[in-house]
C-alpha cells in the first residue's frame, strides 16, 4: 500500500494494452472486387464540364463574386464597437512606421525617397478591397525593393547621364544630370512594377497560385538571408557617405564591398555616428519590444522617435553644411498626378519582372497564413495573385515600385490590435498626411539615418542563419538548399540566386524520386505486421518468399533504381539464372541425345555409369543468342539447387515467390507499366512467382489500361495487404506437399514392373519378420 505523498508508478494506457482479433478470408483483388461492388465513377465530357462551369444561378454568382471582392465577406461582418478603437490605434502606429520605412526602402529602389511614400500608400487601397489577408501591412519590403533597384541601377546607371560642364574651360569635365536620371529611374520601377502587377494577374487568372510551395522554407530562408547581407552592404555605402559605382550581375556585391574598404578613408563621420548611433538605439529598443510585449500595450516606435530628433540635430546643427552630412533635401509636397509608365522598357526587364513576381507573393502569402491561422481565417491564394497584381498595376500608373508586404510593419499591425485591413486604411492616411504636409519637415533628415533604420530592420533575416544548425540535424538535404541558395543569390544576384536555389531544390526532389528507400520486409510473429528486417530485431522471412517495400513512384527515371532493389532483395539477377539455366540445359540436351546422360519418365537426370563428359571447364561467357530453347523432342525436368551433371555455374534461387508491398507507389507512368509487367515474366522463367500487394485502385486502374494483365499475369495475384499474399502462398505451398507426397506414391507404382510382386514381396516379408519373431521366442 503506497504511503501519503509518495508517488505510485505510472499505470499503463489501456490503448497499449488493447489487442484485437480479424477473421475474414484471404482478399484477392479479383475476390474483393468480385464481393464488394464498385462505385461507378461519373466521367463527364468536355461539354458537360463547360456546361457546369458556366451555369449560373443567383447563389453561384453572389458566391463568384464575394471570391473576386473579399471585403463583401468580411465587411458587413465588421464589429464597429469591438473592433473599430484597436484598427485606429494599429493603423496610427502602422502608418508612422509605414512612412519611415518607406522613404528608407526607397533608397534601395534607387529612386528618390518621396516615391518611397507614394508605395507605401497607393497599393493599400486596393488590397483592401482585393485582399484575403485581415492582418498584413501591405506596402514596400526591402529584398523586394532591393531586387526592384537592382534592376532600376542596370537600366539607368549613372554612367548614362554624365553631362559636359558648362564651366567654359577646356578640360574634359563631366558632371552627374540627376534631375534627368532620377526621372528616368522613377519611369523604370514604375514600369516594372506594372509589368509585376500584369504577371501576377495572369498568374491568379490562370489559378496557380500552387506555385509558391515550389519555394519551400529552406529556400526562401537562404534567399532572404542572402538578400538581407546584400541590403546591407548597400546601405552601408550609405551610413558611410561613401561613393561606390553601380555594379550588376554576377559578384557585384562582391566588388561593392571591395570599393566600399578601399574608400573607406573618405568616410564622412557625421554620417557614421548618427547611422551607428541609429542602429544601436532601433535593434536596442526593438529588444525590449520583443521582450515585454505582454506588459507594453503599444510597441515604442524607435524608427519615429529617432527620425524626428535626428532630423532636429541635423537642422539645429546644420550638418549638410558645417560636414557635408548627406541629407534628403527637397521633398515634393502633395501627390503626382497619374502617367502611364513605358511599356516599350518591358522586353529589358521581362525576366527579371516573373522572379520578383513570384518572390512578392510568395513572401505576402507566406506572412498571411501565418496570421491566418493564428486567427483562424484562410488565405486564397490564388485570390492573392490577383489582389496583388491589381495593386501593383494601380501603382503603377502613380509611380510608385513594387509592393508586397513587411514583417516589421505586419506584426507592429498585429501586435498593436489590428483586426482587419481597416487598420491598413487608416495607417495609408497617416502615409497621405505625411506626403501632403509632413515633406518639407524631413528635409533634413540625413540619408545616413534611413539606411540605419533598414539595417536595424534586418536583425530577423540574419537570425536565420542560426537556423541552420538544427536544420541540419533534422533533414541534412534541407539544410544544403538553404546553404546553396544563400551563397548562390550572394555570387550571383538575387534573381540568378533564387532561380539556381529553386533548380537545386527540385534537382534534391528529383534524385529522392529517383533513389528512394526500399526495405526487406518480415514479419512480427503471429501478427500481421511487417516491417524492415534491417531496422528490426527478431522478425521472421516466410519460408522461400521476399517480401520488397518500394517507398516511391515507379516511372521512366527511376525504374532502373527499382530493378536494382528487386535484385538486392531477392540475392540474384532473374535474367542471368536464366541465361545460365538454358545454357546448363543445352549441355544436359547434347549429352543425352550422346547418350551419355539419361532421363527418367518424371524428366529427372541420372547418371548411366558411363564417363561423364559433361564437366567441361565453364568460361562464364554469355551468349544469349545461341542459347536454344530445348526441343520437345526431349522434355528435361532439373532440381536447379542440387548438383549438376554438368560443370555450368548456375545461381542458386532459393525463392519460389516474391511479393512486393506497392503501399507507398502513388502512381505508374507507362515505362514503369512495362517495367513491372518484364520483371513479372523474367521471374516466371525461372519458377517465380511475383505477387503485389496494396496497390491503390487508380494505379491499378492505370496497369489496366496499359495492358498489363494477360493469361499469365491475372488479378488474382493482387492482394489487398501483404498478410493476404503470405497466407494464400502459405496455403499454397501446404497443398503442394500434399500433392508431391502422392505424386511420389504414384511414380514408385510405375517404376515397378507389376504393382502386384510389389504386394506380394511385402507379404512375404511380413510372413518372414512373423517366423523370425517366433524362433526367438521358442530360443528362450
Amino acid at each position: 500500500m503506497a504511503t501519503p505523498g509518495s508517488r505510485s508508478e505510472p499505470s499503463q494506457l489501456a490503448e497499449y494494452s488493447c489487442s484485437y482479433r480479424v477473421s475474414r478470408p484471404v482478399y484477392s483483388e479479383l475476390t474483393f472486387q468480385q464481393q464488394r461492388e464498385r462505385r461507378l465513377q461519373e466521367r463527364r465530357t468536355l461539354r458537360d464540364s463547360l456546361a457546369r462551369s458556366c451555369s449560373c444561378s443567383k447563389k453561384r454568382a453572389f458566391g463568384v463574386l464575394k471570391t473576386l471582392l473579399p471585403i463583401l465577406d468580411w465587411l458587413p461582418k465588421y464589429r464597429v464597437k469591438e473592433w473599430l478603437l484597436s484598427d485606429v490605434i494599429s493603423g496610427v502606429s502602422t502608418g508612422l512606421v509605414a512612412t519611415l520605412q518607406g522613404m528608407a526602402y526607397a533608397l534601395l529602389a534607387a529612386v528618390p525617397v518621396e516615391y518611397g511614400l507614394y508605395s507605401a500608400f497607393f497599393p493599400i487601397l486596393t488590397y483592401f478591397v482585393f485582399g484575403t489577408s485581415r492582418h498584413i501591412s501591405v506596402g514596400p519590403f526591402p529584398v523586394v525593393s532591393l531586387m526592384v533597384g537592382s534592376v532600376v541601377l542596370s537600366m539607368a546607371p549613372d554612367d548614362h547621364f554624365l553631362v559636359p560642364s558648362g564651366n567654359g574651360s577646356t578640360s574634359n569635365t563631366t558632371t552627374l544630370d540627376t534631375g534627368t536620371r532620377d526621372a528616368a529611374r522613377v519611369l523604370i520601377a514604375s514600369t516594372l512594377t506594372l509589368l509585376v502587377g500584369i504577371i501576377q494577374l495572369v498568374f491568379g487568372g490562370l489559378q496557380i497560385g500552387f506555385i509558391v510551395r515550389y519555394l519551400a522554407d529552406p529556400l526562401v530562408g537562404g534567399f532572404t538571408t542572402a538578400a538581407a547581407f546584400q541590403v546591407l552592404v548597400s546601405q552601408l555605402k550609405i551610413v558611410l557617405n561613401v561613393s561606390t559605382k553601380n555594379y550588376n550581375g554576377i559578384l557585384s556585391i562582391i566588388y561593392t564591398l571591395i570599393e566600399i574598404f578601399q574608400n573607406i578613408g573618405n568616410t564622412n563621420i557625421a554620417d557614421f555616428i548618427a547611422g551607428l548611433l541609429t542602429i544601436i538605439i532601433c535593434m536596442a529598443v526593438k529588444e525590449l519590444n520583443d521582450r515585454f510585449k505582454h506588459k507594453i500595450p503599444v510597441p515604442i516606435p524607435i524608427e519615429v522617435i529617432v527620425t524626428v530628433i535626428a532630423t532636429a540635430i541635423s537642422y539645429g546643427a546644420d550638418l549638410e553644411k558645417k560636414y557635408n552630412a548627406g541629407i534628403v533635401k527637397s521633398i515634393p509636397s502633395g501627390f503626382l498626378p497619374p502617367a502611364l509608365p513605358s511599356v516599350g522598357l518591358f522586353s529589358d526587364m521581362l525576366a527579371a519582372s516573373f522572379s520578383i513576381a513570384v518572390v512578392a507573393y510568395a513572401i505576402a502569402v507566406s506572412v498571411g497564413k501565418v496570421y491566418g491561422t493564428k486567427y483562424d481565417y484562410l488565405i486564397d491564394g490564388n485570390q492573392e495573385f490577383v489582389a496583388f497584381g491589381i495593386s501593383n498595376v494601380f501603382s503603377g500608373f502613380f509611380s510608385c515600385f513594387v509592393a508586397t508586404t513587411a514583417l516589421s510593419r505586419t506584426a507592429v499591425q498585429e501586435s498593436t490590435g489590428g483586426k482587419t485591413q481597416v487598420a491598413g486604411i487608416i495607417s495609408a492616411m497617416i502615409v497621405m498626411i505625411a506626403i501632403v504636409a509632413l515633406g518639407k519637415l524631413l528635409e533634413p533628415l540625413q540619408k545616413s539615418v534611413l539606411a540605419a533604420v533598414v539595417i536595424a530592420n534586418l536583425k530577423g533575416m540574419f537570425m536565420q542563419v542560426c537556423d541552420v544548425p538544427c536544420l541540419w540535424r533534422q533533414n541534412k538535404t534541407d539544410a544544403v538548399i538553404w546553404v546553396f541558395t544563400c551563397v548562390m543569390s550572394i555570387i550571383l544576384g538575387l534573381d540568378l540566386g533564387l532561380l539556381a536555389g529553386l533548380l537545386f531544390g527540385l534537382l534534391t526532389v528529383v534524385l529522392r524520386v529517383q533513389f528512394p528507400s526500399w526495405n526487406s520486409l518480415g514479419s512480427v510473429p503471429s501478427t500481421d505486421i511487417y516491417k524492415s528486417v534491417t531496422h528490426y530485431k527478431n522478425l521472421e522471412e516466410p519460408e522461400g518468399v521476399k517480401i520488397l517495400r518500394f517507398s516511391s513512384p515507379i516511372f521512366y527515371g527511376n525504374v532502373d533504381g527499382f530493378k536494382k532493389c528487386v535484385k538486392s532483395t531477392v540475392g540474384f539477377d532473374a535474367i542471368r539464372v536464366y541465361n545460365k539455366r538454358l545454357k546448363a540445359l543445352r549441355r544436359i540436351q547434347k549429352l543425352v541425345r550422346k547418350g551419355q546422360l539419361r532421363a527418367t519418365k518424371n524428366g529427372i537426370i541420372s547418371d548411366v555409369g558411363l564417363s561423364n563428359n559433361a564437366f567441361e571447364p565453364d568460361e562464364d561467357v554469355e551468349e544469349p543468342e545461341e542459347l536454344d530453347i530445348p526441343t520437345k523432342e526431349i522434355e528435361i525436368q532439373v532440381d536447379w539447387n542440387s548438383e549438376l551433371p554438368v560443370k555450368v555455374n548456375v545461381p542458386k534461387v532459393p525463392i519460389h515467390s516474391l511479393v512486393l508491398d506497392c503501399g507507398a507507389i502513388s502512381f505508374l507512368d507507362v515505362v514503369g507499366v512495362k517495367s513491372l509487367r518484364m520483371i513479372v515474366k523474367e521471374f516466371q522463367r525461372i519458377d517465380v512467382n511475383v505477387y503485389f500487394a496494396l496497390l491503390q485502385d487508380d494505379v491499378l486502374e492505370k496497369m489496366e489500361q496499359c495492358g498489363f494483365f494477360d493469361d499469365n499475369i491475372r488479378k488474382d495475384r493482387f492482394f489487398l495487404t501483404v498478410h493476404d499474399a503470405i497466407l494464400y502462398l502459405q496455403n499454397q505451398v501446404k497443398s503442394r506437399e500434399v500433392q508431391d507426397s502422392l505424386l511420389d506414391t504414384i511414380t514408385l507404382i510405375q517404376d515397378c514392373k507389376d504393382p502386384l510382386e510389389l504386394m506380394e514381396a511385402e507379404k512375404n516379408e511380413e510372413e518372414l519378420d512373423v517366423q523370425d519373431e517366433a524362433m526367438r521366442r521358442l530360443a528362450f
